[in-house]
């Protein structure tokens, strides 16, 4: 695929993602009364303006973001119409909200691509690939539960399950004939990815069911969470060094995905790596970081809890410094990205 198409569905995919992410900052800012100067997608100067009933909307220069701005934001303010002047349970909703609608469109795939398919997975073995190892121990019919410990659900839940494995021996829980049974070191033979991850290499299928209107809907939930669950494991093993910084991708790598993917020229595909953008992205708004949404929340859940909040001066400076580090971070990340990518 070209460098303009892959660029054009890049920020397509991004344009979207933002836009629903600011959205449901938007429309719960304006549901609780909040003044609302400017709904942006995009940064730098504006190329489309437009007042409406005393709130901008603008499309600017850079497809990189978007913003809401919102009085009493960041600073005090009189106005009943201030965000400052909210009660807390108003305002944590009004920034738990575009992670959340970031969520809600990574569930609204999964449930598109979910009811497209012809059958429902399950965690139970249906067969075995020719020389398979793991047929020492497993059985077919034997329903997987938990590898290592994690629960699994879906077929997707197994294999991070076995991503996330590397030098440690599986254990698994499984049911077989009604009954559970622990399962110590079952034998898999181990390949390694170009980044040095260990990847169990899943030797059996698991069965297929017939599609119901609850089993789409559980399915996709499942596939859902299990994104979270996967974005929330790989933050705890990033900042406890069991990943490197090479395994984080940022704009420019999280691009190079999407041109591959674009290669492929199947919309299921595309419309998967969308729904892990955007889950990824609902999820670590919410993390307790300064400069993120999840770091405005933990300042309200400090206000819930002392009774006042904290001088917006004072929760200024922290923010500060978080977007400042978080820059930095991003062109670190930024930096590995374009040496992986010319190291291809």
């Amino acid at each position: 695929m070209n460098l303009a198409l892959t660029l054009l569905v890049a920020v397509i995919m991004f344009g979207v993602i933002i836009f629903i992410h600011e959205l449901g900052h938007f429309v719960t800012a304006k549901m609780a009364g909040v003044n609302v100067y400017e709904f942006a997608l995009g940064m730098g100067p504006a190329i489309f303006k437009k007042n409406y009933k005393g709130t901008v909307y603008a499309v600017r220069l850079f497809p990189i973001g978007g913003f809401v701005a919102m009085e009493g934001e960041d600073e005090y303010s009189e106005d009943e119409g201030a965000l400052c002047n909210k009660p807390v349970w108003q305002r944590m909703i009004v920034f738990a909200s575009g992670a959340f609608m970031n969520l809600l469109l990574g569930f609204i795939i999964m449930l598109f691509l979910t009811s497209k398919n012809p059958y429902i997975s399950t965690t139970i073995i249906s067969k075995f690939a020719d020389n398979a190892v793991s047929s020492q121990v497993l059985q077919q019919g034997d329903e997987i539960l938990k590898i290592n410990g994690m629960r699994v659900h879906t077929v997707s839940d197994i294999m991070f399950a076995f991503v996330g494995v590397n030098d440690k021996p599986v254990n698994m829980q499984i049911k077989r004939d009604g009954e559970k049974i622990f399962l110590d070191s079952v034998p898999f033979n181990i390949q390694q990815s170009s980044d040095g991850v260990r990847i169990v290499n899943m030797d059996f299928k698991v069965l297929g069911k017939e599609k119901t209107l609850g089993g789409v809907i559980k399915e996709s939930f499942y596939m859902t969470t299990g994104v979270v669950k996967q974005v929330w494991i790989s933050f705890v093993k990033l900042i406890t060094g069991q990943f490197s910084m090479n395994q984080v991708s940022g704009p420019v790598g999280v691009t190079d995905a999407i041109s591959k993917v674009a290669a492929t020229k199947d919309t299921g595909n595309i419309l998967m790596m969308m729904a892990f953008i955007t889950i990824n992205i609902g999820v670590f708004n919410l993390l307790p970081l300064p400069a993120l949404d999840g770091g405005r929340l933990a300042f309200l859940l400090i206000e819930a809890v002392r009774g006042k909040p904290v001088p917006a001066k004072y929760e200024g400076y922290v923010h500060a410094a978080g977007l400042v580090l978080l820059m930095g971070l991003m062109v670190v990340v930024t930096f590995n990205d374009i040496v992986k990518l010319f190291g291809q």
